[in-house]
């Protein structure tokens, strides 16, 4: 996957949000499967961000970008801020 390929990625996520809040005020789903459906989203985001940056530390570092792999759920949402 090239970094446009994810960017695609993020930014179909990103719509997914903005759908899912207005679901929500449309009363179309509750805040319990808005906040269910947000936190996979979120996740998956991170995941995402994720392997950009891998890609980009691979690059600079004179090393394939495509070797870069996406990290399982649990490794990126363990990162401290």
């Amino acid at each position: 996957m090239d970094d446009s390929s994810i960017l695609d990625q993020i930014n179909g996520l990103v719509e997914q949000e903005h759908r899912l809040r207005e679901q929500l005020g449309d009363g179309v789903i509750d805040e319990g499967e808005e906040n269910r459906r947000l936190r996979e989203i979120e996740i998956e985001l991170d995941r995402c961000w994720d392997l950009l940056r891998q890609r980009k530390a691979r690059r600079e570092a004179g090393l394939n970008p495509d070797d870069a792999q996406p990290r399982p759920d649990g490794t990126v949402e363990g990162y401290l801020s």
